[in-house]
């Protein structure tokens, strides 16, 4: 089974420093995706051409997937809730588990998992959080209502979180910025229409994240932040794969830039290296806050201070 069926990824950089997410569609899934995320050395070879540095800090965690519709289908969701516990653990002591998650509500997806089930099961996943004390990588599509409801009966059971890939209204966006634990995340599938624009340009900075997605959700030349986008790469089609080249139509990890891009220009922010500093602290914060660069703290606290 070839890495992108196995399991999702997404990634963030900062600089020369990167962060590989992997996502496993299955608890069996998960374990092989562990698995995966204790050979960092793999990947390093492979981005370094697209990032365009000599030097990379390259980290490769997982963040355990916890699909609702698995915990119907295995017969003992206590069992199944039991095999997750067990294997965030281990992953934990491994330094490789970092967040449960993806999980949350798609109601544009009901053919995989009818609502009632999503929903019963979304409860369960904050049990999960709360007993490994994690945060959570969050996904809400079209579910706004229930996936907010369900948010604040849990709201203190995990430590902090990410609801990530948004492409809800300005009403969905503020009501999870109620929330004081929660950031917003967004990708190329935030930035396809004027409205989604003018929705990102009203999360504040110091509650966003940025993210590729890979390898779907890329920003098109039909979105409407393309004319934002400034940093291009050569690719070419997947049979004449070349190392120095991106793959013609898959989102890879460093197009990341280019979600960075738009978001300043529809923001109107021209100093992209305080943003992007910015953007790396708050996923710090959540996921990694033994990484938090006391240096940019100190530069973003100045900086915000003089404003």
């Amino acid at each position: 089974m070839s890495f992108n069926f196995l399991c999702c990824w997404k990634c963030i950089i900062h600089g020369n420093r990167f962060v590989v997410q992997v996502t496993g569609g299955s608890l069996e899934e998960s374990k092989e995706a562990l698995a995966i995320a204790e050979t960092d050395g793999l990947f390093i070879g492979g981005f370094s051409a697209q990032l365009e540095c000599t030097q990379l800090d390259a980290r490769l965690v997982l963040f355990l997937e916890t699909l609702s519709l698995e915990f119907e289908e295995s017969g003992d969701p206590e069992k199944h809730f039991q095999g997750l516990l067990a294997l965030a653990k281990e992953g934990i002591q491994k330094g490789k588990v970092v967040a449960i998650g993806e999980c949350g509500l798609d109601y544009d997806r009901l053919h995989f998992c009818p609502p009632e089930v999503q929903k019963k099961y979304f409860e369960k996943q904050f049990e999960l959080a709360y007993a490994t004390k994690l945060p959570m990588f969050l996904h809400m599509r079209a579910a706004a209502e229930d996936f907010c409801e369900i948010m604040e009966r849990n709201i203190n059971k995990f430590t902090g979180g990410v609801t990530h890939s948004f492409t809800g209204s300005a009403e969905d966006r503020d009501k999870l910025l109620s929330f004081h634990n929660m950031y917003i995340g967004v990708n190329g599938c935030s930035l396809k229409m004027a409205e989604n624009l003018d929705v990102v340009r009203g999360i504040p900075v110091e509650r966003m994240m940025i993210e590729t997605d890979s390898p779907y959700c890329e920003i098109k030349s039909t979105h409407a932040g393309i004319n934002f986008v400034k940093s291009l790469w050569p690719s070419k089609k997947k049979e004449k794969y070349d190392k120095e080249c991106l793959v013609k139509g898959r989102n890879e990890p460093c197009l990341v830039r280019q979600v960075l891009e738009v978001v300043a220009g529809c923001k109107g922010i021209t100093d992209i290296d305080l943003f992007s500093a910015t953007l790396y602290q708050n996923t710090c914060r959540v996921f990694f806050p033994q990484d938090l660069d006391a240096a940019a703290d100190a530069l973003l606290a100045g900086r915000n201070e003089s404003q």
